[in-house]
């Protein structure tokens, strides 16, 4: 069985302490905590492993955080202490997951193997946490579904990329996952466009594929400083 015990314990972390992180928290504080973590520990692993940045790459950056920043805003409001930590906590385990999986050579089986051990501690968790639950077989079924499959599947594609990646390019890489979500809401669930949405869709993915394109250009020159 491919994975590890402790990618799947970060894969725990990330996915218990989001889940209760946000029963205290906005939708747009959440994912400002979130993302900020995110950022952070794989840009700081980045720079320790000896890549570098640029003007055109922080300007980049700072254009798509300043995009999900306007996305966000109006659900932003003065976080509880415990929910703050909670998704500050998740970000760091899913940045320390992503990290890992840079070095995946077989990411189907080690993204199924670091499931099947976040199993068990996710019932435990379960039962602990929520002994006045109410479950219905449709809510278990469709809950299995999202997890498994969906989930599942996005989580061996990301471990796919990841080797391709260096560090500061995939955390960049990631800042287009609230404008995704929000385009797919309005594309499958008929949700308004408004024009706060394509204003900071424009900047968040103009952003990212700046930084992404000036990352490239740094690799280049850190592996040929002749050319």
């Amino acid at each position: 069985m491919g994975g590890s015990w402790i990618s799947a314990l970060e894969l725990i972390g990330y996915a218990a302490t989001f889940s209760v992180a946000y029963t205290g928290l906005t939708a747009g504080t959440g994912a400002l905590l979130l993302f900020g973590a995110v950022q952070i520990v794989m840009i700081a692993a980045g720079y320790r492993a000896g890549e570098r940045i640029n003007r055109a790459v922080a300007t980049g950056w700072l254009a798509a955080i300043g995009g999900i920043i306007a996305l966000t805003l109006p659900s932003v409001s003065s976080p509880p202490l415990l929910s703050s930590f909670l998704m500050l906590f998740a970000g760091i385990a899913w940045g320390l997951y992503s990290l890992r999986g840079r070095r995946s050579s077989e990411p189907i089986a080690d993204t199924a193997g670091n499931f099947v051990r976040a199993v068990p501690i996710a019932l435990m968790l379960n039962a602990l946490m929520f002994t006045n639950a109410f479950y219905t077989s449709r809510g278990v079924l469709l809950a299995a579904l999202s997890g498994a499959i969906a989930s599942g599947l996005g989580y061996a594609a990301w471990y796919t990329a990841l080797p391709r990646m260096r560090s500061m390019t995939a955390a960049n890489l990631q800042l287009c996952v609230p404008v995704i979500a929000a385009l797919f809401g309005a594309l499958m669930f008929k949700e308004a466009i408004t024009t706060r949405l394509i204003v900071a869709s424009i900047f968040v993915l103009g952003g990212v594929f700046v930084a992404t394109r000036a990352l490239a250009t740094v690799k280049s020159a850190l592996v040929n400083p002749n050319d």
